[in-house]
Protein backbone atom coordinates (compact mmCIF):
# COMPACT_ATOMS: atom_id res chain seq x y z
CA UNK A 1 0.00 0.00 0.00
CA UNK A 2 1.25 3.49 -0.81
CA UNK A 3 2.18 5.60 2.20
CA UNK A 4 -0.72 7.80 3.27
CA UNK A 5 0.16 11.38 4.10
CA UNK A 6 -1.02 12.40 7.57
CA UNK A 7 -0.92 15.83 9.18
CA UNK A 8 -0.48 15.49 12.95
CA UNK A 9 -1.34 18.62 14.97
CA UNK A 10 -0.05 18.26 18.54
CA UNK A 11 1.62 20.85 20.78
CA UNK A 12 2.99 18.29 23.27
CA UNK A 13 6.46 17.38 21.85
CA UNK A 14 6.61 14.02 23.64
CA UNK A 15 3.12 12.99 22.46
CA UNK A 16 3.84 14.20 18.92
CA UNK A 17 7.10 12.22 18.79
CA UNK A 18 5.38 9.05 20.05
CA UNK A 19 2.49 9.27 17.58
CA UNK A 20 4.83 10.08 14.68
CA UNK A 21 7.09 7.13 15.45
CA UNK A 22 4.24 4.63 15.88
CA UNK A 23 2.34 5.79 12.81
CA UNK A 24 5.47 5.66 10.66
CA UNK A 25 6.03 2.08 11.84
CA UNK A 26 2.50 1.31 10.56
CA UNK A 27 3.16 2.68 7.10
CA UNK A 28 1.97 6.27 7.38
CA UNK A 29 3.89 9.32 6.21
CA UNK A 30 3.55 11.79 9.11
CA UNK A 31 4.09 15.54 9.03
CA UNK A 32 3.66 17.57 12.22
CA UNK A 33 2.51 21.01 13.29
CA UNK A 34 2.24 22.41 16.82
CA UNK A 35 0.06 25.48 16.21
CA UNK A 36 -3.53 25.58 14.97
CA UNK A 37 -2.96 28.57 12.67
CA UNK A 38 0.01 26.92 10.94
CA UNK A 39 -1.89 23.66 10.54
CA UNK A 40 -4.94 25.46 9.14
CA UNK A 41 -2.75 27.27 6.61
CA UNK A 42 -1.24 23.97 5.48
CA UNK A 43 -4.54 22.15 4.94
CA UNK A 44 -5.71 25.09 2.86
CA UNK A 45 -2.74 24.68 0.50
CA UNK A 46 -1.70 21.01 0.70
CA UNK A 47 -3.53 17.71 0.26
CA UNK A 48 -3.46 15.17 3.09
CA UNK A 49 -5.02 11.74 3.28
CA UNK A 50 -6.13 12.44 6.87
CA UNK A 51 -5.62 14.95 9.67
CA UNK A 52 -5.14 14.20 13.38
CA UNK A 53 -5.48 17.14 15.74
CA UNK A 54 -5.52 17.60 19.47
CA UNK A 55 -8.53 19.62 20.53
CA UNK A 56 -6.54 21.94 22.82
CA UNK A 57 -3.50 23.59 21.23
CA UNK A 58 -2.54 26.45 23.50
CA UNK A 59 -3.03 29.57 21.38
CA UNK A 60 -5.66 27.90 19.22
CA UNK A 61 -7.74 24.74 19.07
CA UNK A 62 -8.43 21.77 16.86
CA UNK A 63 -11.76 23.17 15.73
CA UNK A 64 -9.85 25.81 13.75
CA UNK A 65 -7.94 23.05 11.96
CA UNK A 66 -11.16 21.10 11.41
CA UNK A 67 -12.90 24.10 9.87
CA UNK A 68 -10.01 24.76 7.49
CA UNK A 69 -9.88 21.11 6.42
CA UNK A 70 -13.63 20.90 5.86
CA UNK A 71 -13.55 24.06 3.76
CA UNK A 72 -10.59 23.17 1.55
CA UNK A 73 -10.72 19.36 1.29
CA UNK A 74 -14.09 18.19 2.67
CA UNK A 75 -13.57 14.49 1.93
CA UNK A 76 -10.38 14.33 4.01
CA UNK A 77 -11.17 12.85 7.40
CA UNK A 78 -10.23 14.76 10.56
CA UNK A 79 -9.73 12.82 13.80
CA UNK A 80 -9.96 14.89 16.98
CA UNK A 81 -8.13 13.87 20.17
CA UNK A 82 -9.66 15.12 23.37
CA UNK A 83 -9.20 14.78 27.12
CA UNK A 84 -11.78 13.24 29.45
CA UNK A 85 -13.15 16.63 30.45
CA UNK A 86 -13.84 17.78 26.89
CA UNK A 87 -16.53 15.35 25.73
CA UNK A 88 -19.04 18.13 24.99
CA UNK A 89 -16.49 19.88 22.81
CA UNK A 90 -15.70 16.59 21.07
CA UNK A 91 -19.38 16.15 20.27
CA UNK A 92 -19.39 19.66 18.84
CA UNK A 93 -16.41 18.67 16.71
CA UNK A 94 -18.32 15.67 15.35
CA UNK A 95 -21.24 17.93 14.49
CA UNK A 96 -18.82 20.24 12.73
CA UNK A 97 -17.69 17.39 10.50
CA UNK A 98 -14.93 15.47 12.32
CA UNK A 99 -14.71 11.85 11.16
CA UNK A 100 -14.03 10.54 14.66
CA UNK A 101 -12.78 11.54 18.08
CA UNK A 102 -10.51 9.63 20.48
CA UNK A 103 -10.25 10.21 24.21
CA UNK A 104 -6.86 10.43 25.92
CA UNK A 105 -4.87 8.37 26.61
CA UNK A 106 -4.82 7.20 22.97
CA UNK A 107 -3.13 3.95 22.05
CA UNK A 108 -1.14 4.12 18.78
CA UNK A 109 -2.96 1.12 17.35
CA UNK A 110 -6.30 2.75 18.13
CA UNK A 111 -5.21 5.89 16.29
CA UNK A 112 -3.90 3.88 13.33
CA UNK A 113 -7.21 2.00 13.08
CA UNK A 114 -9.18 5.25 13.11
CA UNK A 115 -6.92 6.64 10.38
CA UNK A 116 -7.39 3.57 8.19
CA UNK A 117 -11.18 3.83 8.54
CA UNK A 118 -11.04 7.52 7.74
CA UNK A 119 -8.97 6.96 4.60
CA UNK A 120 -11.18 4.08 3.47
CA UNK A 121 -14.20 6.33 3.91
CA UNK A 122 -12.50 9.10 1.92
CA UNK A 123 -11.63 6.65 -0.86
CA UNK A 124 -15.19 5.35 -0.90
CA UNK A 125 -16.55 8.88 -1.27
CA UNK A 126 -14.17 9.42 -4.18
CA UNK A 127 -15.34 6.23 -5.84
CA UNK A 128 -18.98 7.20 -5.39
CA UNK A 129 -18.25 10.60 -6.91
CA UNK A 130 -16.48 8.99 -9.86
CA UNK A 131 -19.32 6.53 -10.46
CA UNK A 132 -21.89 9.29 -10.22
CA UNK A 133 -19.97 11.31 -12.79
CA UNK A 134 -19.86 8.30 -15.10
CA UNK A 135 -23.53 7.68 -14.50
CA UNK A 136 -24.37 11.30 -15.19
CA UNK A 137 -22.46 11.10 -18.46
CA UNK A 138 -24.27 7.89 -19.31
CA UNK A 139 -27.58 9.44 -18.41
CA UNK A 140 -26.86 12.34 -20.68
CA UNK A 141 -26.87 11.97 -24.42
CA UNK A 142 -23.32 10.67 -24.89
CA UNK A 143 -24.65 7.21 -25.77
CA UNK A 144 -26.58 8.63 -28.72
CA UNK A 145 -24.30 9.56 -31.61
CA UNK A 146 -25.33 12.92 -33.00
CA UNK A 147 -22.74 13.99 -35.57
CA UNK A 148 -25.53 14.88 -38.00
CA UNK A 149 -27.76 17.93 -37.78
CA UNK A 150 -30.79 15.61 -37.95
CA UNK A 151 -29.84 13.75 -34.77
CA UNK A 152 -28.89 16.95 -32.99
CA UNK A 153 -32.44 18.13 -33.62
CA UNK A 154 -33.76 14.87 -32.14
CA UNK A 155 -31.63 15.30 -29.03
CA UNK A 156 -32.81 18.88 -28.65
CA UNK A 157 -36.40 17.59 -28.56
CA UNK A 158 -35.43 14.88 -26.07
CA UNK A 159 -33.82 17.47 -23.80
CA UNK A 160 -36.95 19.64 -23.89
CA UNK A 161 -39.47 16.89 -23.17
CA UNK A 162 -37.40 14.97 -20.62
CA UNK A 163 -37.97 17.58 -17.92
CA UNK A 164 -41.74 17.30 -18.33
CA UNK A 165 -44.20 14.48 -17.68
CA UNK A 166 -45.67 14.57 -21.19
CA UNK A 167 -46.52 11.39 -23.07
CA UNK A 168 -44.09 10.92 -25.96
CA UNK A 169 -44.56 9.13 -29.28
CA UNK A 170 -41.28 8.05 -30.89
CA UNK A 171 -41.49 7.00 -34.52
CA UNK A 172 -38.94 5.77 -37.00
CA UNK A 173 -37.93 2.77 -39.02
CA UNK A 174 -36.96 -0.46 -37.30
CA UNK A 175 -33.45 -0.33 -35.90
CA UNK A 176 -33.15 3.46 -35.65
CA UNK A 177 -32.79 3.45 -31.86
CA UNK A 178 -36.27 4.27 -30.55
CA UNK A 179 -35.73 2.51 -27.23
CA UNK A 180 -32.42 4.32 -26.74
CA UNK A 181 -34.24 7.63 -27.15
CA UNK A 182 -36.94 6.48 -24.74
CA UNK A 183 -34.30 5.59 -22.15
CA UNK A 184 -32.63 8.98 -22.61
CA UNK A 185 -35.97 10.67 -21.92
CA UNK A 186 -36.45 8.61 -18.76
CA UNK A 187 -32.91 8.94 -17.47
CA UNK A 188 -32.90 12.71 -17.86
CA UNK A 189 -36.33 13.17 -16.28
CA UNK A 190 -37.43 13.73 -12.68
CA UNK A 191 -38.50 10.06 -12.79
CA UNK A 192 -34.97 8.79 -13.30
CA UNK A 193 -34.92 7.09 -9.89
CA UNK A 194 -38.02 5.10 -10.82
CA UNK A 195 -38.13 2.03 -13.04
CA UNK A 196 -37.80 2.05 -16.80
CA UNK A 197 -40.04 -0.80 -17.97
CA UNK A 198 -40.06 -1.80 -21.64
CA UNK A 199 -42.54 -4.01 -23.45
CA UNK A 200 -42.78 -4.99 -27.12
CA UNK A 201 -46.50 -5.00 -27.75
CA UNK A 202 -46.09 -7.13 -30.86
CA UNK A 203 -44.37 -9.97 -29.03
CA UNK A 204 -47.40 -11.26 -27.10
CA UNK A 205 -50.96 -12.34 -27.98
CA UNK A 206 -53.76 -10.07 -26.75
CA UNK A 207 -54.64 -12.08 -23.63
CA UNK A 208 -51.08 -12.26 -22.37
CA UNK A 209 -50.39 -8.66 -23.34
CA UNK A 210 -53.34 -7.42 -21.28
CA UNK A 211 -52.15 -9.42 -18.28
CA UNK A 212 -48.60 -8.12 -18.71
CA UNK A 213 -49.75 -4.50 -18.86
CA UNK A 214 -52.50 -4.47 -16.25
CA UNK A 215 -51.83 -7.56 -14.14
CA UNK A 216 -54.40 -10.13 -13.03
CA UNK A 217 -56.02 -11.58 -9.94
CA UNK A 218 -55.90 -15.17 -8.82
CA UNK A 219 -58.39 -17.36 -10.68
CA UNK A 220 -59.07 -14.86 -13.46
CA UNK A 221 -58.03 -17.40 -16.10
CA UNK A 222 -56.49 -20.85 -16.35
CA UNK A 223 -53.03 -20.78 -14.81
CA UNK A 224 -53.63 -17.59 -12.81
CA UNK A 225 -52.68 -19.18 -9.48
CA UNK A 226 -51.78 -15.90 -7.78
CA UNK A 227 -52.30 -12.16 -8.02
CA UNK A 228 -49.86 -10.50 -10.41
CA UNK A 229 -48.89 -6.84 -10.76
CA UNK A 230 -48.88 -5.45 -14.28
CA UNK A 231 -46.21 -3.34 -15.92
CA UNK A 232 -48.22 -0.15 -15.37
CA UNK A 233 -47.87 -0.81 -11.66
CA UNK A 234 -44.21 -1.84 -11.97
CA UNK A 235 -43.48 1.43 -13.79
CA UNK A 236 -45.47 3.63 -11.40
CA UNK A 237 -43.20 6.52 -10.48
CA UNK A 238 -41.06 5.74 -13.52
CA UNK A 239 -41.50 5.26 -17.27
CA UNK A 240 -43.34 2.61 -19.28
CA UNK A 241 -41.99 2.16 -22.80
CA UNK A 242 -44.53 0.60 -25.16
CA UNK A 243 -42.68 -0.46 -28.29
CA UNK A 244 -44.70 -1.23 -31.43
CA UNK A 245 -47.84 0.11 -29.78
CA UNK A 246 -49.68 -0.20 -33.12
CA UNK A 247 -49.70 -3.99 -32.68
CA UNK A 248 -52.36 -3.74 -29.95
CA UNK A 249 -55.95 -4.78 -30.63
CA UNK A 250 -58.89 -2.32 -30.55
CA UNK A 251 -60.07 -3.76 -27.22
CA UNK A 252 -56.69 -3.27 -25.60
CA UNK A 253 -56.41 0.22 -27.08
CA UNK A 254 -59.55 1.22 -25.15
CA UNK A 255 -57.93 0.10 -21.91
CA UNK A 256 -54.67 1.87 -22.76
CA UNK A 257 -56.61 5.07 -23.40
CA UNK A 258 -58.34 4.81 -20.03
CA UNK A 259 -55.01 4.23 -18.26
CA UNK A 260 -53.55 7.33 -19.90
CA UNK A 261 -56.57 9.54 -19.34
CA UNK A 262 -57.58 8.47 -15.84
CA UNK A 263 -54.24 7.36 -14.41
CA UNK A 264 -55.76 4.09 -13.26
CA UNK A 265 -55.93 0.49 -14.39
CA UNK A 266 -57.91 -2.64 -13.57
CA UNK A 267 -56.25 -5.98 -13.26
CA UNK A 268 -57.69 -8.79 -15.38
CA UNK A 269 -60.56 -10.36 -13.43
CA UNK A 270 -60.87 -7.44 -11.00
CA UNK A 271 -63.28 -4.49 -11.02
CA UNK A 272 -61.37 -2.40 -8.49
CA UNK A 273 -59.40 0.48 -10.07
CA UNK A 274 -55.75 0.91 -9.10
CA UNK A 275 -54.14 4.33 -9.34
CA UNK A 276 -50.85 4.37 -11.26
CA UNK A 277 -48.40 7.12 -12.11
CA UNK A 278 -46.36 5.81 -15.02
CA UNK A 279 -45.14 8.12 -17.73
CA UNK A 280 -45.71 6.48 -21.11
CA UNK A 281 -43.32 6.66 -24.02
CA UNK A 282 -44.75 4.79 -27.01
CA UNK A 283 -43.00 3.84 -30.22
CA UNK A 284 -43.82 2.47 -33.65
CA UNK A 285 -42.17 1.90 -37.00
CA UNK A 286 -45.50 2.25 -38.79
CA UNK A 287 -47.41 5.29 -40.06
CA UNK A 288 -49.98 5.87 -37.31
CA UNK A 289 -51.89 8.48 -39.29
CA UNK A 290 -52.42 5.97 -42.08
CA UNK A 291 -53.52 3.31 -39.60
CA UNK A 292 -56.00 5.75 -38.06
CA UNK A 293 -57.39 6.59 -41.51
CA UNK A 294 -57.75 2.88 -42.22
CA UNK A 295 -59.60 2.32 -38.96
CA UNK A 296 -56.83 0.07 -37.59
CA UNK A 297 -55.82 2.34 -34.70
CA UNK A 298 -58.05 4.43 -32.46
CA UNK A 299 -57.90 8.11 -33.32
CA UNK A 300 -58.42 9.22 -29.69
CA UNK A 301 -55.54 7.02 -28.50
CA UNK A 302 -53.36 8.30 -31.33
CA UNK A 303 -53.82 11.91 -30.22
CA UNK A 304 -53.40 10.92 -26.56
CA UNK A 305 -50.03 9.31 -27.38
CA UNK A 306 -48.97 12.07 -29.75
CA UNK A 307 -48.68 14.77 -27.10
CA UNK A 308 -45.02 15.18 -27.99
CA UNK A 309 -43.93 13.38 -31.19
CA UNK A 310 -40.29 12.63 -31.98
CA UNK A 311 -39.34 11.13 -35.33
CA UNK A 312 -35.93 9.48 -35.66
CA UNK A 313 -34.60 9.75 -39.22
CA UNK A 314 -33.24 6.58 -40.90
CA UNK A 315 -29.50 6.14 -41.04
CA UNK A 316 -29.39 6.73 -44.81
CA UNK A 317 -30.62 10.29 -44.16
CA UNK A 318 -27.88 11.02 -41.62
CA UNK A 319 -24.85 9.51 -43.24
CA UNK A 320 -22.59 11.70 -41.08
CA UNK A 321 -23.46 9.43 -38.16
CA UNK A 322 -22.34 6.20 -39.84
CA UNK A 323 -18.60 6.35 -39.16
CA UNK A 324 -18.89 7.67 -35.55
CA UNK A 325 -21.45 4.94 -34.84
CA UNK A 326 -19.26 2.31 -36.45
CA UNK A 327 -16.26 3.37 -34.39
CA UNK A 328 -18.36 3.31 -31.22
CA UNK A 329 -19.62 -0.18 -32.01
CA UNK A 330 -16.08 -1.29 -32.87
CA UNK A 331 -14.82 -0.16 -29.48
CA UNK A 332 -17.56 -2.08 -27.66
CA UNK A 333 -17.19 -5.17 -29.83
CA UNK A 334 -13.42 -5.31 -29.18
CA UNK A 335 -14.11 -5.52 -25.47
CA UNK A 336 -16.85 -8.11 -25.93
CA UNK A 337 -15.05 -10.40 -28.40
CA UNK A 338 -11.42 -9.85 -27.49
CA UNK A 339 -10.59 -9.34 -31.18
CA UNK A 340 -7.60 -7.15 -32.06
CA UNK A 341 -9.08 -5.05 -34.90
CA UNK A 342 -8.73 -1.40 -34.03
CA UNK A 343 -9.53 0.72 -37.08
CA UNK A 344 -11.26 0.78 -40.45
CA UNK A 345 -9.25 0.97 -43.65
CA UNK A 346 -10.05 3.76 -46.13
CA UNK A 347 -11.87 1.22 -48.31
CA UNK A 348 -13.96 0.05 -45.37
CA UNK A 349 -14.84 3.65 -44.52
CA UNK A 350 -15.97 4.24 -48.11
CA UNK A 351 -18.04 1.05 -48.04
CA UNK A 352 -19.73 2.04 -44.81
CA UNK A 353 -20.59 5.47 -46.20
CA UNK A 354 -21.87 4.20 -49.54
CA UNK A 355 -24.31 1.63 -48.18
CA UNK A 356 -28.01 2.52 -47.71
CA UNK A 357 -28.41 0.72 -44.34
CA UNK A 358 -32.00 -0.57 -44.67
CA UNK A 359 -31.62 -2.13 -41.21
CA UNK A 360 -30.39 1.18 -39.81
CA UNK A 361 -28.26 1.37 -36.66
CA UNK A 362 -28.98 -2.22 -35.64
CA UNK A 363 -27.67 -3.50 -38.98
CA UNK A 364 -24.57 -1.34 -38.66
CA UNK A 365 -23.78 -2.72 -35.21
CA UNK A 366 -24.05 -6.31 -36.40
CA UNK A 367 -21.97 -5.57 -39.50
CA UNK A 368 -19.18 -4.06 -37.40
CA UNK A 369 -19.06 -7.04 -35.03
CA UNK A 370 -18.93 -9.46 -37.97
CA UNK A 371 -16.15 -7.45 -39.63
CA UNK A 372 -14.14 -7.45 -36.42
CA UNK A 373 -14.37 -11.23 -36.21
CA UNK A 374 -13.45 -11.60 -39.89
CA UNK A 375 -10.49 -9.21 -39.79
CA UNK A 376 -7.12 -10.92 -40.20
CA UNK A 377 -5.15 -8.12 -38.61
CA UNK A 378 -5.47 -4.88 -36.69
CA UNK A 379 -7.13 -3.13 -39.65
CA UNK A 380 -10.66 -3.90 -40.85
CA UNK A 381 -10.83 -4.06 -44.64
CA UNK A 382 -13.87 -3.61 -46.86
CA UNK A 383 -13.82 -7.34 -47.57
CA UNK A 384 -14.34 -8.06 -43.87
CA UNK A 385 -17.74 -6.36 -44.01
CA UNK A 386 -20.85 -8.33 -45.07
CA UNK A 387 -20.85 -8.92 -48.86
CA UNK A 388 -23.82 -6.64 -49.54
CA UNK A 389 -21.97 -3.76 -47.89
CA UNK A 390 -18.59 -4.42 -49.47
CA UNK A 391 -20.07 -5.03 -52.94
CA UNK A 392 -18.86 -2.67 -55.64
CA UNK A 393 -16.16 -1.04 -53.54
CA UNK A 394 -12.90 -0.80 -55.46
CA UNK A 395 -9.56 -0.61 -53.71
CA UNK A 396 -8.08 2.85 -53.57
CA UNK A 397 -5.67 3.44 -56.46
CA UNK A 398 -2.06 2.95 -55.50
CA UNK A 399 -0.08 6.12 -55.19
CA UNK A 400 2.44 6.65 -57.93
CA UNK A 401 5.97 7.02 -56.63
CA UNK A 402 7.37 10.49 -56.97
CA UNK A 403 9.95 10.99 -59.64
CA UNK A 404 13.35 11.84 -58.41
CA UNK A 405 14.52 15.19 -59.65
Amino acid sequence: MDEKRILLVEDDPAQAALFSLELKRRGFLVESETRAAAAAARVEKEIFDAVVTDLRLGAGDGLQVLAAARASQPETGVIVITGHGSIDTAVAAMKAGAFDYLTKPVEPEELALALRKSIEHRDLLGEVRRLRAELKEGLGFSRIVSASAAMRRVLALVAKVAATDATVLVTGESGTGKELVARAIHENSPRRDGSFVALNCGALPEGLLESELFGHVKGSFTGADRNKRGLFEEASGGTLFLDEVTETTPGLQVKLLRALQEGEIRRVGDNHPIKVSARVVAASNRDLRKLVAEGKFREDLYYRLKVFPIEIPPLRERIEDVLPLAESFLKKARVRTGSPGSQFSPDAVRALGAYAWPGNVRELEHAVERALIMAAGPQIEAGDLPPEIAAGVSPAPARKPRRKR
